[in-house]
């Protein structure tokens, strides 16, 4: 993906089916990474969203709730739909 230098790179799950130790590899890779690219992962995994991202983006049904730094998003949402998932009490 690298290769031809894009400007940006998606990734869907990109560590779904590693074990912890190829997990922490390719988050810390990712964190290099994003001073040179932009980086756009789609996650259930929200500790790794917390880690690793700078901005984050919570949709529900396929709606955008909220949007906006990472650490505001998971200390302080604005949406209650929001709250309720990163509390556990949905999804």
């Amino acid at each position: 993906a690298l290769a031809l230098q894009p400007q940006i790179i998606l990734m869907d799950e990109p560590t779904s089916a590693l074990d912890p130790i190829a997990t922490a590899t390719i988050e810390n890779l990712l964190t290099q990474l994003q001073h040179e690219v932009t980086i756009i992962i789609v996650t259930h995994n929200m500790g790794q969203a917390r880690r690793i991202s700078q901005k984050s983006l919570f949709m529900y049904l396929g709606e955008l709730v909220e949007s906006g730094p990472t650490e505001t998003l998971f200390t302080h949402p604005s949406d209650p739909r929001t709250a309720s998932y990163l509390s556990g009490q949905v999804g």
